[in-house]
């Protein structure tokens, strides 16, 4: 997902809701965000802290969606790509797909997909009552899966990373 040209690699889709909740909820996470960045060094903390939040309208998937529909919600993920100059780009589906992209995200590289796996693993592990219950498993169980080199990420855990 670095700038550029386009790969394109999984997406995923999704029904969508909002409330002004939710976007006050945006706000606060992007003001925590914004503090917890600014702590990185170098290039990371620029890149992040530069960022202006794009508001999230959590949803859950309870249908398979027509291609129509996929195709929408493919669209939309492209446009907030774009808002923070970004692409989709093709990583190895190996189980560490998300860390790999998160990764190359923050880092410009996929290479430190461990370490983001890590971080984000510490952040469920710290913040139990925040995550819980979007588990769909026993939490410590869901942590240590987590930690393992091939458990694959669920959207929710995303959110971990900030």
């Amino acid at each position: 997902m670095r700038n550029g040209a386009q790969h394109v690699g999984e997406c995923s889709s999704s029904t969508s809701w909002s409330s002004h909740q939710d976007t006050e909820d945006d706000q606060m996470i992007a003001v925590v965000l914004s503090e917890e960045f600014s702590k990185l060094d170098g290039a990371v903390a620029r890149r992040l802290s530069g960022l202006a939040p794009v508001p999230h309208v959590p949803h859950i998937n309870s249908y398979i969606p027509s291609i129509h529909d996929a195709s929408l919600d493919h669209q939309r993920l492209l446009e907030r790509l774009h808002v923070y100059g970004l692409y989709e780009v093709k990583v190895s589906g190996d189980g560490n797909c998300q860390f790999r992209a998160l990764s190359d995200q923050m880092y410009r590289s996929p290479e430190y997909h461990k370490h983001v796996r890590k971080d984000i693993v510490k952040q469920l592990k710290d913040n139990r009552n925040l995550y819980e219950g979007y588990v769909p498993m026993k939490y410590k169980r869901y942590c240590k899966k987590m930690a393992k080199y091939v458990a694959s990420l669920r959207v929710f855990t995303l959110s971990a990373l900030t």
